[in-house]
């Protein structure tokens, strides 16, 4: 039987989709690239706002003509959106087959080839534990950067968050199997690891910390790239600080979602920080890796957000000057606390001019850190040919950084020294040191 698998959302989502990848072609599947020769379409899906779940219900529609084709086709959806809606998304979908949450991945073959029968299949239960211990990608990675998943879920329950619901509470990844990817991957080629967690630094084994696991890796990949995301702000001990600013293959880059310069509204989110908190924070951050790049989060229109609410996220993103952000405005999510007790009163058109006033702001201060590179001699990593001019290479610093420079004998993979000569809203510009 051959399935097409689309993906949308998360890097998580991203390697869920190796993960059932492996699965599948473990048990006699294979995989296509054609829809028209499928026996069974997934998508893998996300539910973390409305625009997103918009995109894969229109999607659905346009797949929908495929089934009418060809009366054996399947068509199932898994992953956040699964376990967000559960059995509403037959009502919603008459023509879906099967639903499959995040934590019933290795039921898929059992569940496909119930779908014989012309029975409609649905699994969204949550795991306790970690369930893909050892299950490792296989065949289905690109590129010289690969994911590694080494924990699952979320425990902070913030009132905006759907995560906990349908990605269940934190469970984390036996630390040998995640060595273990480690090795393989670098067996394989690839030169750049990227951690995963919708909590990374919550992770926790037995007595094992994120910071012990990260020094881990350090020293059993030590010629491989480490990155890791996404970070809780409360969760950065000074342990992990010297942890990173120990390992030079650990890259110096943090991602922190700030969501909110208020502290009202981030006590109504129910994140665990005041913004005085967050700001300590970064300065102990650029205390001990005073280089550091920190990008964020940022949500404007949360329920009962003021005028003075959103200057105070405008004067917080100016102390800091995040090196990028990911900014969007609130969307309520069915089963939320914040769906189920607070008032989502901010005009759409109000949280739309806060929005584009943040992108704008962050836009400025994008361009502001990374001019601060003009001059300096940075290790890149070569990841491949520039699309905008083939004369070019492009690859990135240690602090996440797009560089593009001027193509030679130098090969994809392989770091090079490069001297930044100047800086674009979005990228730098260099030439490779002879």
């Amino acid at each position: 039987m051959k399935f097409y698998l689309e993906t949308y959302g998360c890097q998580m989502n991203i390697y869920d989709s190796e993960i059932i990848c492996s699965i599948l072609l473990k048990s006699g599947f294979i995989k296509t690239s054609n829809l028209k020769k499928a026996d069974i379409i997934l998508l893998n899906t996300c539910s973390i706002r409305e625009k997103p779940e918009k995109k894969i219900f229109n999607r659905l529609i346009k797949i929908k003509c495929f089934k009418k084709k060809k009366k054996q086709l399947k068509l199932g959806i898994v992953g956040c959106l699964a376990t967000h809606y559960k059995k509403k998304l037959f009502e919603k979908l008459k023509f879906l087959d099967l639903i499959v949450g995040p934590d019933s991945y290795k039921q898929l073959p059992e569940i496909i080839n119930k779908l014989k029968n012309n029975k409609k299949e649905i699994d969204v239960s949550l795991a306790k534990k970690e369930r893909y211990t050892n299950i490792i990608p296989n065949g289905v990675r690109h590129g010289l950067s690969a994911f590694i998943s080494i924990m699952r879920g979320c425990d902070n329950l913030c009132t905006f968050c759907i995560v906990p619901y349908t990605r269940g509470r934190e469970k984390s990844r036996n630390p040998n199997s995640i060595l273990k990817e480690c090795k393989l991957l670098y067996k394989k080629g690839y030169k750049e690891i990227i951690l995963l967690g919708q909590n990374v630094d919550a992770y926790f084994w037995k007595k094992m910390k994120f910071f012990q696991l990260l020094e881990l890796i350090a020293k059993t990949v030590p010629l491989m790239r480490i990155r890791f995301l996404t970070s809780y702000p409360s969760n950065i001990t000074k342990n992990l600080l010297k942890v990173v600013k120990k390992y030079t293959n650990i890259c110096k880059h943090f991602h922190l979602p700030l969501q909110s310069g208020s502290t009202r509204i981030l006590s109504l989110m129910r994140r665990k920080y005041t913004v005085e908190e967050f700001l300590l924070i970064i300065k102990r951050i650029k205390k001990i890796i005073p280089d550091c790049s920190i990008s964020s989060d940022i949500m404007t229109g949360f329920c009962t957000e003021t005028q003075a609410d959103h200057r105070e996220t405008i004067r917080i993103m100016n102390l800091i000057k995040f090196n990028f952000s990911f900014m969007f405005k609130y969307s309520s999510r069915q089963g939320t606390y914040a769906y189920r007790k607070l008032k989502d009163n901010v005009p759409n058109s109000l949280k739309i001019s806060r929005l584009n006033e943040i992108i704008r702001l962050q836009k400025s201060h994008s361009f502001y850190r990374l001019k601060q590179n003009i001059g300096t001699i940075q290790e890149v990593l070569i990841e491949g040919i520039s699309k905008q001019d083939e004369k070019y290479y492009y690859g990135r610093n240690y602090k996440n950084d797009i560089i593009v420079f001027t193509k030679n004998k130098s090969k994809i993979g392989s770091y090079k020294k490069v001297k930044i000569l100047k800086s674009t809203f979005t990228t730098l510009i260099g030439e490779i040191i002879p």
